[in-house]
């Protein structure tokens, strides 16, 4: 389970890079909560940008067989949610990162720099 939970976070994060999100963070929860194995959480700058950041992470973690369980926040684009399971992408704009802080509320996981994930 561990090795899927990589396997998609890395997807997720490749899609997020290949469509310009800033700041991505990797937190492993693991061992901390039972609702995730990984919080992905990037920033883009606008609605459109966070939008296509969300469509690119379905699309591709879709075409390796994992679909969205939940999708919420698309249409105001603020901070969208995907929620795949084993792994939960958090896409913001920049004012709602700084407010809801979930690098802060979830510091007791373990921030994983997203080039070195196995």
């Amino acid at each position: 389970m561990a090795e899927q939970a990589s396997a998609m976070a890395r997807i997720a994060i490749g899609a997020l890079e290949d469509k310009k999100a800033a700041d991505i963070k990797v937190i492993d929860i693991s061992e901390v909560s039972v609702l995730a194995d990984y919080f992905i959480i990037a920033n883009g700058t606008n609605r459109s940008q966070i939008q296509a950041l969300a469509d690119g992470v379905e699309e591709a973690l879709g075409k390796a067989g994992y679909p969205p369980r939940e999708v919420e926040g698309y249409n105001t684009a603020h901070w969208v949610l995907l929620d795949f399971g084993d792994v939960i992408v958090h896409i913001f704009d920049e004012k709602d990162r700084l407010m809801y802080d979930l690098e802060r509320i979830w510091r007791d996981g373990k921030e994983i720099d997203p080039g070195t994930l196995q």
